[in-house]
């Protein structure tokens, strides 16, 4: 498998896992009412700066 190929699919992985983090706690912000732990905030802000640096080491 190339390295670009590879870059691809781990971005696709990363968005998919951050799509279903972000989906669960809107549903608990919208439905529930519960405010999402900051730390919970924090790690897909960091999982977020990981995927940034993937694209740009493009």
């Amino acid at each position: 498998m190339t390295d670009i190929k590879q870059k691809k699919e781990n971005v696709n992985m990363h968005l998919k896992d951050l799509r279903q983090n972000l989906k669960k706690m809107h549903l608990e912000v919208t439905e529930e009412l519960i405010l999402p732990k900051p730390d919970d905030v924090k790690e897909l802000m960091n999982k977020m700066d990981k995927l940034l640096k993937i694209i740009e080491s493009k």
